[in-house]
């Protein structure tokens, strides 16, 4: 199993989520009460991202949902991120699943009905 520190990357995301709490109760600069779910948000797809890349075969939307979490972290802190722009990302990160996994797969010659 993937593990963080030697710890789950479950009790991993829980102690970041307990300290953006605390930063956000402290009112630091930069980490507010928007911001702090979307860094766990992101964390979260960091963490489904490299659990996908450790299984096989791999599972290309855990590589979209960071791409997405990403965009929505970087929208709350205000930058302008269109739907177009996370659809390309989406769209190059496909295409490189694409191009290592078809390594690790063999096409059938039939189709069961």
């Amino acid at each position: 199993m993937f593990t963080v520190f030697g710890r789950e990357p479950a009790v991993i995301i829980g102690a970041v989520s307990a300290v953006l709490s605390l930063l956000v109760a402290f009112q630091v600069p930069g980490i507010s009460d928007a911001t702090a779910p979307l860094i766990v948000a992101v964390i979260t797809a960091v963490f489904g991202a490299i659990t996908a890349a450790l299984t096989r075969p791999v599972a290309p939307a855990a590589f979209t949902t960071l791409v997405t979490a990403g965009a929505a972290l970087l929208a709350g802190y205000g930058f302008e991120v269109s739907a177009e722009a996370v659809a390309a990302v989406n769209g190059v990160v496909l295409a490189t699943l694409t191009l290592i996994t078809r390594q690790q797969v063999t096409p059938t010659t039939g189709v069961a009905a």
